[in-house]
């Protein structure tokens, strides 16, 4: 009986393992789907917008406001990725500081043609690499920064994540 009890037992927890991976499946395919259906219209150029999620989870709830020559894009919430379409030019991009508004001394600068799609991720990065002091456990100077991302690699994550489609 009690051999009986936990058979039945881990066959519903097999199950449910089962039919959750499905539904991580599912959201994949409908992200990569919806990503191939993406046509970048004629004369602009796509930036695609990515942040994984985080391993800290003081900044998990952080949403970090992302620039475009100093002005708003839209927002980067972990496990997301959006896209903007933007006219041809030179363009540098910044993503808000974290904690103790810190400038991250950080910027990405590049040059986007007409028909291209570039890819660029929001990170926790630790402040010594822009020159700042390095933190310990009771300060918090580390911040985001915005880098850029080869598109095999930018693609296979964006399988895993929220599309927010257009900001």
């Amino acid at each position: 009986m009690i051999t009986r009890r936990w058979g039945l037992a881990i066959a519903t927890v097999l199950l449910a393992v089962a039919l959750s991976g499905l539904g991580v499946r599912a959201a994949g395919l409908a992200t990569e789907v919806a990503v191939r259906n993406s046509v970048v219209p004629p004369g602009t150029a796509r930036v695609w917008f990515l942040r994984q999620i985080d391993a800290f989870g003081a900044i998990q709830s952080a949403a970090p406001m992302i620039f475009a020559n100093g002005s708003p894009i839209g927002r980067s919430l972990p496990g997301t990725v959006f896209y903007r379409d933007f006219a041809p030019g030179a363009y540098t991009f910044t993503v808000e500081p974290y904690g103790q508004a810190l400038p991250t001394g950080q910027a990405l600068q590049a040059t986007l043609a007409p028909g291209t799609e570039t890819y660029l991720q929001v990170q926790w990065v630790a402040s010594w690499q822009f020159g700042y002091p390095s933190a310990n456990w009771s300060d918090y100077p580390n911040t985001f920064g915005i880098v850029g991302m080869p598109p095999q690699l930018a693609q296979a994550y964006m399988r895993s994540m929220t599309n927010l489609g257009p900001r």
